[in-house]
């Protein structure tokens, strides 16, 4: 009798003991566009993408937000451009229970500039290596705002920040890509793969000068007879020249990211396995 007593009184104690809200999984995160969260039928079509596409259930899922101000202070320096409350559409779902690999799925039926490639390369320019990522908008959509959405999510479901200039960063590169796609044509698989290649190559061997990340750029569109213009390759050359600027940056964010990663949570400890083992462990040694 006494036993069950203080079991009873153990199990009052788990519930007074786990953190409030705990009944979402703290590593999923939605970020919706200030324009779809106004809207429950916009809203609803995004919440229809991510359902289908991940088999996660929404009611697990802390969501946030994204604002147009949270988007012009990343990328009005370098669109030029700033957005109202009435066009930040695009949003994202994060899910780093799938953390063995970066992937991103992209509603292709309405973002249509951004791949799920640029996506991947853009975040491992911020020092981003695991996740799953599902972009999705309600209405037709570049994509290229949705990049400070996933952003903010990864932030949110780690609570690490991202330094400002890796985020300026990884945005001047999936901007600057989406340029190039719609000025030159270019296919975005191919000029992808270039991005890619191209910081491969300036990482490994520490490159910083201009002139010759441009040159590697001319290098590689010739060997791969891509089409792009003078001006888009030193556009190009210019924001990867900015991420391999802040690599110190990016490498103190993934040192601080890393230890929530290898835990794979991010409840700051608290496990519900660890607090039922010991109370199993403590009732059965009375």
């Amino acid at each position: 009798m006494r036993k069950i007593t203080i079991a009873i009184l153990a199990l009052i104690l788990v519930g007074m003991l786990i953190p409030t809200g705990f009944a979402t999984d703290s590593n999923l995160v939605i970020t919706y566009g200030e324009s779809t969260n106004a809207n429950s039928n916009y809203k609803s079509i995004v919440d229809s993408f991510f359902t289908s596409q991940s088999n996660v259930n929404l009611g697990d899922v802390n969501s946030k937000v994204i604002t147009a101000d949270q988007v012009n202070q990343i990328s009005s320096g370098i669109t030029g451009k700033t957005y109202s409350s009435s066009q930040i559409y695009s949003s994202a779902l994060l899910d780093l229970n799938d953390n063995d690999n970066l992937q991103v799925s992209v509603d292709k039926s309405k973002i249509t500039t951004i791949t799920g490639d640029m996506y991947i390369s853009a975040l491992k320019s911020a020092g981003i290596t695991s996740g799953h990522v599902y972009v999705t908008s309600p209405v037709t959509a570049t994509g290229e705002s949705a990049l400070a959405g996933i952003m903010n999510a990864y932030e949110a479901a780690t609570d690490v920040a991202i330094p400002d200039n890796v985020k300026e960063a990884a945005n001047n590169e999936i901007y600057t890509e989406s340029k190039i796609v719609e000025n030159s044509g270019v296919d975005a698989d191919s000029l992808s793969q270039l991005v890619n290649d191209v910081k491969d190559q300036v990482s490994s061997e520490n490159v910083t000068d201009h002139n010759t990340i441009v040159n590697i750029i001319n290098n590689y569109v010739q060997n791969n007879n891509i089409n792009i213009t003078n001006n888009d390759i030193e556009n190009l050359a210019d924001s990867i020249e900015q991420v391999q600027n802040v690599q110190g940056d990016v490498n103190y964010y993934k040192d601080k990211v890393s230890g929530f990663l290898n835990n794979g949570n991010s409840t700051g400890g608290f496990s519900l396995d660890g607090l039922f083992d010991w109370i199993k462990s403590f009732v059965n040694g009375i």
